[in-house]
């Protein structure tokens, strides 16, 4: 049984089911602590479902942000400072993690709202989530604004890169299963997944060459 939802549908929905419906359509993922400073000082995270791999050479990285019709502090404070920080949520702090989507006041640091501890390390004046397997230091490079909706993407370099040393396998492979590295299914769903297998490089098959 197949249940099916035209474009005319979906529009047509109820908000919440809407939501739900085409926040989880896309596949499971990933599950991101972005975390910053503001030009004053004060600390903010937030979880984001939107990081994506840009470029490897060089290393970039985009995340979608939610329209500035109203106040973004991560936003805000990557525009104001210029970096920011990129950590994985695991298993033991989905529901912290989680909760950094509530609407708190720019004067409000999320650290103090959960037990989410910062970690900040030398050279670098921008939190990280203290325990995240993987963390990344990014540098803020471009932004475009998505006509369509409202919405931004902003592309950040890797400066740094620190991983759990037990994650990373010898070919450079980050092994996330490792770590119990959380993804997101639609807005609120949290799941472990757990790596199967890996492929080698695939080249065609000779016997489908037409030469």
């Amino acid at each position: 049984m197949i249940t099916h939802f035209s474009h005319e549908d979906i529009l047509q929905l109820n908000h919440l089911y809407k939501i739900n419906l085409i926040n989880s359509c896309s596949g499971f993922k990933s599950a991101n602590l972005i975390a910053t400073k503001s030009a004053n000082g004060i600390e903010n995270v937030a979880i984001f479902s939107s990081v994506t791999h840009v470029g490897s050479d060089p290393p970039l990285l985009g995340v979608f942000m939610r329209p500035t019709t109203v106040t973004r502090n991560t936003y805000d404070n990557i525009k104001e400072t210029g970096f920011y920080t990129i950590n994985h949520v695991h298993e033991s702090i989905i529901t912290e993690a989680h909760h950094t989507s509530a609407k708190y006041g720019k004067e409000i640091s999320e650290f103090d709202a959960t037990t989410l501890k910062p970690e900040y390390k030398s050279g670098i004046n921008c939190p990280f989530v203290e325990t995240a397997p993987v963390q990344l230091f990014m540098e803020f490079v471009e932004e475009y604004p998505i006509k369509a909706n409202g919405t931004l993407l902003i592309i950040g370099r890797i400066k740094d890169l620190f991983l759990q040393k037990h994650v990373l396998e010898t070919d450079g492979f980050i092994n996330l299963s490792k770590a119990q590295v959380a993804t997101i299914n639609g807005l609120d769903g949290y799941a472990i997944p757990k790596l199967k297998e890996r492929h080698a490089y695939q080249r065609p098959k000779q016997t489908l060459n037409t030469q």
